[in-house]
C-alpha cells in the first residue's frame, strides 16, 4: 500500500474543498450573512491540513487498483467530514452526526435531509442553502474526476481512480489521456448546467433559485430551498427541471459521441432501454392516477402527465425533487416508483441506483443461463450493441449485486431497532443506498430522516457512500489485507 500517495491525494482533496467554500463565501458576502465566519474557519482548517498532507514527495506515484479504491473511499469520507463543519459551526445543524448526514447526502447526491419541516429549510441562511446545493454539483460528476481535470494525481495509472469513483459497471477513456477525459466530462457537465440555469431564468425563476435548482438537478441530488419542494414553481420551471433530470441521467459518454456525430454510439442499448422505461412508467402512472378515484388529489389530464413525468424523472434519475406527495398515490404508482429507485440511471451519469446497464447485463445473464440449461452444448456469449460482454464484467456485476443485497439486509436489520414500520425502513434504505432521497411513509416526500437514531443515521451515511461509490471502495476499507505493506 502506497500510503504516501494516499496522504498526498487527501491533501489535494482538502485544498480543493477549501476552494469549493468560495461559492458559499461569496453568497454570504452578497447577502451580508454572519455565517461567513463558519466558512472562513472551515476553509482555514482545510488549507492547513491540506498543506501538511502535501509535505514530502512520495518515492513512487504509481497507483494500483487497491490504492485507487482506498483513495476514492477516504477522499469522500474526508470531504464529507470537513464539508459538514460549516453546518455545525454556524449552528444551522447543532448535532455533528446530523451535519455529517446532511453533507454526505449532499456530496453523494442523495438529497435525504434531517430538517424536520420545510419551514426550517426556508429559514436557513442563503450561504448554507447554496452550500447544500453546491455539494450536489461537486459530487455529481465526482470530486476526483474534477481534480484530475486540472492536475495529474499520479505519474501513471490514475485510471484506477476514475473507475473507482465513476458510477457504472465499466468506465472507459474517451480520449487517450485520463486528464483530458476528465476535462471533457466536466466541460459537458458545466455547459449543461449553464443551459438549464439560463432556461430557468428565462422562465421567471429568481437567479438564486435558478442556481440552486441547477446545481441540484445537475448532480441529481434534489435538495430544495423551498418548504414545498418544487410544487410552488411554475409548470414551465417544473417541465424544464423534468427534462434536465432525465438528461443528466444519461451516460455522459453518449453526449461526447453525439458531439462527434456518432449517433449510433450515442443512442446505444442502455440509453434506449432507459428512455423506454421512463416512457412506460410515465404512461402507467398517468393512467393509474387518472383512473383511480381519490379524495386527496384531482388532476386534469395535463396535470397528471406533468406530475407523473416529474416524479418518474426525479426517481429514476435519483434526484428526489417533488411537486406532489406521491405517497398519497395509488399502490400501483408507488410500486412503480420504488422499482425505479432500484433501477436508477445510466452508467456514467450523475444518477444513482443499480444502473440500467447493470440491469441489462443481469437480465441477459439470467437468459443466457436459461438457454445454457436447455442447450448445454451451445457456445453463446452475452452481447450488448453487438459487442460481447467480457466474463469479468459479468462476474463483477454479479458480485456487486450480492454485496449490494448483503449491505441492504444488514442495514434493514440495524435500523429496524428504531421500531419504525416496515415500509419506512425498506424505502429508507432504498432511498439512501440508491442515492434517491425520499422514500415512502415517514420518509416520503412530506417526511425526513430526523427521527432516526444516530446509529441508524451512521448506517444511512455508510449506505449513501456505498451507493455512490459502487459498494466496493467502501468495503475494501474493512479488509485487513488492504492495509498490509507490500
Amino acid at each position: 500500500m502506497n500510503f504516501h500517495i494516499i496522504k498526498r491525494t487527501l491533501g489535494w482533496i482538502l485544498l480543493f474543498e477549501a476552494l469549493f467554500f468560495i461559492v458559499p463565501l461569496i453568497t454570504a458576502i452578497v447577502y451580508g450573512e454572519g455565517e461567513l465566519v463558519s466558512f472562513l474557519v472551515s476553509m482555514s482548517i482545510c488549507i492547513a491540513l491540506g498543506v501538511v498532507c502535501l509535505i514530502g514527495k512520495p518515492k513512487s506515484e504509481y497507483i494500483y487498483a487497491k490504492e485507487g479504491f482506498v483513495i476514492v473511499a477516504l477522499s469522500w469520507i474526508v470531504m464529507s467530514i470537513f464539508g459538514a463543519l460549516p453546518f455545525w459551526l454556524s449552528g444551522s445543524i447543532p448535532s455533528f452526526v446530523d451535519a455529517l448526514f446532511e453533507t454526505v447526502s449532499g456530496f453523494t447526491t442523495t438529497g435525504a435531509t434531517i430538517f424536520s419541516t420545510g419551514a426550517q429549510i426556508e429559514a436557513l441562511p442563503k450561504c448554507i442553502l447554496i452550500w447544500r446545493s453546491f455539494t450536489h454539483w461537486v459530487g455529481g460528476m465526482g470530486v476526483l474526476v474534477f481534480i484530475m481535470a486540472f492536475l495529474p494525481l499520479s505519474g501513471a495509472r490514475n485510471m484506477h481512480i476514475m473507475r473507482a469513483e465513476s458510477p457504472g459497471p465499466t468506465v472507459d477513456k474517451l480520449v487517450p489521456r485520463v486528464k483530458t477525459t476528465a476535462a471533457v466530462l466536466y466541460s459537458i457537465y458545466l455547459v449543461m448546467t449553464a443551459i438549464q440555469f439560463v432556461l430557468l431564468i428565462s422562465g421567471g425563476a429568481a437567479p438564486f433559485d435558478a442556481l440552486n435548482i441547477s446545481f441540484s438537478t445537475a448532480g441529481t441530488g434534489g435538495f430544495s430551498i423551498k418548504a414545498d419542494g418544487m410544487a410552488g414553481y411554475s409548470p414551465y420551471i417544473q417541465i424544464v427541471t423534468t427534462v434536465f433530470m432525465i438528461l443528466f441521467s444519461i451516460n455522459f459518454n453518449s453526449y461526447y459521441m453525439l458531439i462527434r456525430g456518432k449517433l449510433k454510439d450515442a443512442f446505444n442499448t442502455e440509453v434506449r432501454v432507459f428512455l423506454i422505461i421512463v416512457l412506460i412508467a410515465i404512461i402507467a402512472i398517468t393512467l393509474n392516477v387518472l383512473l383511480t378515484p381519490s379524495e386527496t388529489y384531482d388532476y386534469s389530464v395535463g396535470e397528471a402527465i406533468r406530475h407523473s413525468a416529474f416524479s418518474v424523472g426525479s426517481i429514476i434519475s435519483t434526484t428526489g425533487f417533488v411537486t406532489e406527495n406521491f405517497d398519497l398515490w395509488p399502490a400501483f404508482s408507488k410500486t412503480i416508483l420504488v422499482i425505479l429507485m432500484f433501477i436508477g440511471a445510466c452508467a456514467g451519469s450523475t444518477g444513482g441506483g443499480l444502473k440500467v446497464s447493470r440491469c441489462i447485463i443481469l437480465g441477459k445473464g439470467a437468459l443466457h443461463e436459461l438457454k445454457m440449461a436447455i442447450h448445454p452444448k451451445q457456445v453463446r456469449k452475452i452481447t450488448i450493441d453487438k459487442r460481447p460482454v467480457e466474463s469479468e464484467t459479468v462476474r463483477t456485476v454479479s458480485s456487486y449485486l450480492v454485496a449490494y443485497i448483503i449491505i441492504y439486509v444488514i442495514s434493514m436489520l440495524i435500523i429496524s431497532l428504531d421500531c419504525q414500520d416496515l415500509e419506512t425502513n425498506f424505502t429508507a434504505v432504498a432511498a439512501t443506498i440508491n442515492n434517491v432521497g425520499p422514500g415512502l411513509s415517514a420518509v416520503g416526500p412530506a417526511g425526513n430522516f430526523a427521527f432516526f437514531s444516530d446509529i441508524s443515521k451512521i448506517v444511512f451515511i455508510f449506505d449513501m457512500l456505498a451507493g455512490r461509490l459502487e459498494v466496493f471502495p467502501m468495503l475494501i476499507l474493512f479488509s485487513a489485507s488492504t492495509w498490509k505493506k507490500q
